[in-house]
């Protein structure tokens, strides 16, 4: 649809708490305000961190998550969606897609849910009746990466129900310094301190290198978690803290953090688009990262980064290494990814992209819902 200043449609965010699924949702709802459109968003949370931030977009945040039990929960969502219904209900995390697809069917209006992983494991994480109720009943299913949406392909889901929403960075307000800073080499890693991130994969490579190298470098990871602690110790135990590995908190405010840096590393076993490595191409830093769920898909081998297999502890060994030893391999991968990531994932693709989502939602409305439009329209 070319005018999104027409378009009514409500969000359902299970949090606002600093996540790349919450960023993205930011991102969404400076898109639509920008282009005219009122937007609103139900969440369960509340007093979370981008919830002011959404607000001061002029879109209001209401709490939908007092009830304890799920069927408590959607006749709080029902109650509140009744007052206003939008066009469009849509979920931001894959565990509310069977709420705003239940929604929207009550209330006759279209329904998107979303995949912000590679799809298996949320499914898994939903239980069988819930994660077949979150992937299938959606009308549209909008994943940041094409694993997403191969995996959801397998498990049937028609084509026709399925969207390639990609995420997308602020590449102005991430950007490269003028001058990295000097001293010893500096790599950075960033994410929540979970399993899936496997940070203490990166925390032994560390230790690895500090004995097979002369350089001297620091490694700062930045992130929360219930790992932390574990996280600490373990690099404790190998000599790494606090000389060689800080472990940093996140902040609101992470483009110095990126401009302090000279170079990304990410370990994890588990992705879907991830957020921190395009925020790393757009800040102008090199990547070597592991080859899961929709990472290859933006870092591309020799171009603007390093892929290696997650379970390749060798080849991390040597990918790193030469990202180490090599400053020119630095540099050149550093300014491609920036290029990367202005073409490919710039905040100024998003209005196109969410114009021909909601495109395709519209087109497939209830027959009721069309007559309705068209009387509106005569009137």
């Amino acid at each position: 649809m070319s005018n999104l200043s027409q378009l009514k449609v409500c969000f359902l965010a299970g949090t606002l708490g600093q996540g790349g699924a919450e960023r993205q949702l930011y991102h969404i709802l400076q898109a639509l305000r920008q282009s005219g459109a009122r937007p609103r968003v139900l969440c369960l949370g509340q007093n979370e961190f981008w919830e002011d931030r959404i607000q001061a977009l002029g879109v209001a945040v209401i709490r939908v998550g007092e009830a304890k039990s799920k069927l408590g929960r959607l006749f709080r969502i029902l109650a509140e969606l009744r007052q206003d219904a939008p066009e469009i209900i849509q979920s931001q995390h894959f565990y509310l897609n069977a709420y705003a697809a239940a929604a929207a069917r009550v209330l006759g209006v279209a329904s998107i849910g979303a995949m912000r992983s590679n799809g298996r494991m949320e499914q898994l994480d939903c239980g069988p009746v819930g994660g077949w109720l979150n992937l299938h009943t959606p009308r549209l299913l909008a994943a940041n990466s094409q694993a997403a949406l191969r995996y959801a392909a397998k498990q049937r889901v028609p084509a026709e129900r399925l969207f390639l929403l990609a995420n997308v960075v602020d590449t102005d307000g991430f950007r490269p310094p003028t001058s990295r800073p000097s001293g010893p080499l500096r790599l950075l890693s960033v994410g929540r301190l979970i399993q899936s991130k496997r940070f203490d994969r990166l925390i032994s490579l560390v230790a690895r290198l500090r004995l097979k190298l002369n350089c001297e470098f620091i490694v700062t990871l930045v992130g929360d978690g219930p790992l932390r602690d574990n996280l600490r110790a373990q690099a404790t135990a190998l000599g790494l803290t606090p000389s060689v590995i800080e472990f940093c908190s996140s902040t609101a405010d992470m483009a110095p953090v990126y401009q302090h840096a000279d170079a990304f590393v990410m370990t994890s076993e588990l992705e879907g688009t991830p957020n921190v490595l395009l925020e790393a191409m757009a800040s102008g830093l090199p990547i070597v990262a592991t080859n899961v769920g929709g990472v290859p898909e933006i870092v591309r081998p020799g171009e603007n980064g390093m892929l290696v297999a997650s379970d390749d502890e060798g080849g991390l060994d040597a990918a790193l290494k030469q990202l180490i030893q090599d400053p020119q391999l630095r540099s050149s991968l550093g300014q491609n990814g920036r290029a990367y990531a202005q073409a490919n994932h710039s905040l100024e693709r998003l209005a196109t992209m969410l114009s021909a989502m909601y495109e395709r939602t519209l087109a497939k409305r209830p027959a009721r819902i069309v007559a309705a439009t068209l009387e509106s329209s005569a009137g």
